[in-house]
């Protein structure tokens, strides 16, 4: 690669808090491989980055599968270079009581939410630790550090996804790569976000428009805010953290779903 070159893997990219991520961190100099299971939308969002400037490539992928994760990171490398900054976004959510949840939705959010994590971190370490550099952050949720009733299977595979970015900062720590995750609050205006409040509906789960009451700094997140945090981690400014789980959610922590 030319000296200066960086390159960024975002799964999840072709919408949502993945789409915002790509854009922030093309504006931040990254060449982006943006890897999802929506194979167009994938494109779509690999065009309009090279309409910006950037370089980009869509990759199709199946996070869950370890084949294709492998496959994956190296299509990004042909294409782009090797892989700086793995941005592990991709994710589905699944709600409903422990006590009934169905077994194949919880295998299926543990495939995707947690084996995806680890097989594209799985995928990108042998050419980091060639390297002796590398950055990975993973995206949690603030479901994985309280929980709370009928999103209990997904915030198991937040909690997952915190304990596996604080285990593996220490591991490969001496490498020269730096593994932290962000725990997004409620972020509006995401194709997650829409699938969670038809879901929650069936349970009775406020709205996010009077879930929006709690958080101390009075709005939801916005798929940016999120962005401008990875893009922070990725940063020369956050040279000295590892193995962190940051909040990014206005303030919110604790929230009675009943009220």
């Amino acid at each position: 690669m030319a000296v200066g070159k960086r390159v960024a893997l975002v799964t999840g990219g072709a919408a949502g808090i993945g789409l915002a991520i790509a854009r922030r961190l093309a504006r931040a100099g990254y060449d982006i491989a943006i890897a999802d299971s929506d194979t167009a939308g994938a494109e779509r969002a690999a065009q309009e980055l090279r309409g910006d400037g950037r370089q980009a490539s869509a990759i199709a992928c199946d996070v869950g599968d370890r084949a294709a994760a492998f496959r994956m990171v190296e299509m990004a490398a042909h294409a782009l270079g090797d892989v700086d900054l793995l941005v592990n976004n991709a994710g589905i959510a699944r709600l409903g009581p422990l006590a009934s949840f169905p077994e194949a939705d919880w295998r299926e959010l543990f495939r995707v939410n947690v084996d995806g994590v680890f097989f594209c971190c799985q995928a990108v370490l042998p050419r980091m630790q060639a390297r002796q550099q590398g950055n990975i952050v993973n995206i949690a949720s603030w479901n994985g550090k309280l929980g709370a009733p009928n999103f209990g299977a997904y915030s198991a595979t937040k909690a997952a996804v915190i304990s596996l970015t604080q285990a593996l900062s220490r591991e490969v720590a001496s490498h020269g790569i730096r593994v932290n995750a962000i725990c997004p609050g409620i972020v509006a205006g995401t194709p997650m976000r829409a699938q969670v409040e038809r879901l929650g509906e069936a349970f009775g789960l406020p709205p996010s428009s009077e879930r929006a009451k709690a958080i101390p700094l009075g709005r939801l997140a916005r798929a940016e805010d999120i962005a401008n945090a990875v893009a922070f981690l990725a940063s020369d400014e956050a040279a000295y953290m590892t193995g962190q789980a940051i909040n990014v959610t206005g303030g919110l922590f604790g929230f009675r779903m009943s009220s």
